[in-house]
């Protein structure tokens, strides 16, 4: 199989490269940690003007019209200096459950907007007794005139803070609903939390009327469409986590060069540099299956994509975790202070580990799969 990137994708890739080191250094995410949306309204426009938001959408809802492999790539960047904007959370997982059940009229209604860069979606289907699935759903949508009536509480929303539509699962005597909630709509009510590697959620409470024509596709068919636009955002954790990855042993390969104990630079310790080896060994193991993965998720056979997505997930939780662990070993005392940045580093690369289904979820999900049984 080739592959050797496009010319088109190289230009994507290249462009997103100048971008986010000329505009976006790993020092405003520092500041970003400390800014109470979590992202700036300014680079989420810019980057739908840069066509970033809309590269695996269709030409007619404004997008680019590629596949996701193209949008891997501009995971992979934004993961090497840790870019804040919801590209993941509101790009990749809340639109693919619109592009997945939404009519034309909701697809250009509510993809447009947020491809334009005028708006942000998040996924709110995480629960108090759920945890990598929008089961079980205890949020509830009952008939009412006109619409319908949602009640319940979401937990853990991706960039649901910032976010200006919610794409919200519930559960109604037809099974499980999707609707697209606005963010200051009555009856939403908020609180904005922090997560673990300085970024922003919201834990929302839902008490509130929505029109019928804001249900999102036929009754029953948001839990595929969830399961699905679940293993895109899997897909993408993994393109970003390559970045994180890359990221940390580049940094860590320059501190080796620079560093001097007893008077010599500790890369010329060949304990080290098989440390070193290692680091790489896994980063290329990482990259395999982000490039696999991101290819695979796009294949129409729903075991395929599972098969490929949760193998790539479970690789990356390994590679993961091993690089960012002899990154932060090998930097010393400053390795573990928030002042350097391999911290941050080390913090996204377990963030991503988690979200969207641990190594524990994705192993088993995989040895469950009928082909692995056969």
């Amino acid at each position: 199989m080739n592959f050797e990137l496009t010319e088109d994708q190289k230009m994507i890739r290249q462009s997103v490269k100048d971008f986010v080191k000329k505009e976006l250094p790993l020092e405003r995410m520092r500041k970003m940690r400390e800014d109470e949306l979590g992202m700036s309204r300014q680079v989420w426009k810019q980057m739908g003007e840069l066509g970033w938001l809309g590269i695996a959408y269709p030409e007619a809802l404004g997008g680019f019209g590629g596949r996701f492999v193209d949008a891997s790539l501009v995971l992979e960047q934004l993961g090497r200096a840790l870019v804040h904007e919801p590209y993941l959370e509101s790009t990749v997982a809340a639109g693919r459950v619109v592009l997945e059940l939404g009519s034309e009229a909701q697809k250009s209604e509510i993809l447009g907007p947020m491809i334009a860069g005028d708006e942000v979606l998040s996924l709110a289907f995480l629960e108090e007794a759920s945890r990598f699935g929008a089961e079980p759903c205890a949020t509830t949508a009952t008939k009412v005139d006109g619409g319908w009536r949602v009640v319940g509480d979401k937990r853990w929303v991706l960039a649901g803070n910032a976010a200006d539509q919610l794409i919200v699962t519930a559960r109604s005597g037809d099974g499980l609903l999707a609707f697209a909630v606005r963010a200051d709509a009555d009856g939403v009510g908020k609180k904005t939390v922090k997560t673990m590697d300085g970024r922003r959620a919201a834990m929302i409470h839902f008490d509130t009327l929505v029109a019928d024509d804001r249900r999102l596709g036929e009754p029953g068919a948001a839990a595929a469409a969830v399961e699905k636009a679940f293993d895109y955002a899997a897909a993408g954790a993994v393109s970003e986590g390559y970045g994180v990855i890359k990221s940390a042993l580049d940094m860590t390969v320059e501190y080796l060069k620079t560093r001097e104990q007893f008077g010599v630079k500790i890369g010329s310790f060949q304990v080290l540099q098989h440390r070193a080896v290692d680091m790489f060994i896994e980063s290329q193991l990482a990259q395999s299956v982000a490039i696999m993965s991101a290819i695979k998720v796009d294949d129409e056979d729903p075991e395929v994509r599972r098969r490929s997505v949760s193998a790539a997930k479970a690789q990356l939780a390994l590679s993961g975790k091993y690089v960012s662990q002899q990154a932060t070993q090998l930097h010393g005392g400053i390795g573990v202070t928030e002042e350097h940045d391999i911290t941050l580093f080390f913090k996204r690369m377990h963030a991503l580990n988690t979200l969207w289904g641990d190594e524990t979820f994705h192993v088993q999900r995989f040895a469950s799969l009928p082909s692995f049984a056969a």
